[in-house]
């Protein structure tokens, strides 16, 4: 698992590890070249920034989750960090939100910019029950993940875990984005003009950093 690392000060642990996670064929240049890194340094938040490097497969499959714990959520504790967020881009922020829901007390927040949730089957079932509120997954399989990370989404609510998300009003996913938001307060989501593209998330990156949630 390739990384970028990009501490607050040279020499020291930050308060907070940021670990961003982005979508399926991005690089950590393409991340670099947004200027994800150095808005955190320019907003002079106490924050270090883990970007790694997953290969387009290893967004949707669930041994990763393992290699994030055991490489670097787990370490990172262990390294003094008082807060870990994961922060995901389109389908990054699938996989924070599908390690949220199996290893969320291991994590302080996560922050999801224009998530990709999943196909729209379950967000049409989610639809025709009226809403999260009145939607049952029932039992699961070990390997329905949607079902899974709309439970959980569903139990946000009550969850102690921090959770900010942000998308455009013209990306291609803001109807699943849009149920999504039904299970947060108004507060942590920000919704602006744009598609899902670099523009938006760059600009969604510099409204969370300014959020006060960090």
């Amino acid at each position: 698992m390739r990384r970028v690392f990009s501490p607050a000060a040279s020499g020291a642990i930050a308060r907070t590890h940021l670990v961003l996670l982005p979508g399926a064929y991005q690089t950590l240049e393409d991340v670099a070249a947004a200027g994800f890194p150095a808005a955190l340094r320019r907003c002079e938040i106490d924050a270090d920034l883990s970007c790694v490097d997953l290969e387009p497969r290893s967004l949707t499959d669930r041994d990763t989750l393992g290699v994030l714990r055991d490489q670097i959520v787990r370490p990172s504790r262990a390294q003094g960090y008082g807060q870990v967020w994961l922060v995901g881009i389109s389908l990054g922020a699938r996989l924070a939100l599908d390690y949220a829901s199996s290893y969320a007390q291991e994590i302080d927040g996560i922050c999801l910019l224009a998530p990709y949730i999943g196909n729209r089957i379950v967000a049409a079932e989610i639809a025709r029950a009226g809403g999260l509120a009145g939607w049952s997954p029932g039992a699961l399989a070990a390997d329905d993940d949607e079902r899974r990370i709309w439970r959980f989404v569903k139990g946000l609510p009550e969850s102690p875990l921090r959770v900010y998300l942000g998308f455009g009003r013209e990306d291609r996913f803001a109807e699943t984005q849009s149920l999504m938001a039904t299970a947060l307060p108004p507060t942590a989501c920000t919704i602006i003009a744009g598609a899902h593209d670099w523009g938006t998330w760059s600009a969604l990156w510099e409204v969370f950093m300014e959020s006060g949630y960090l």
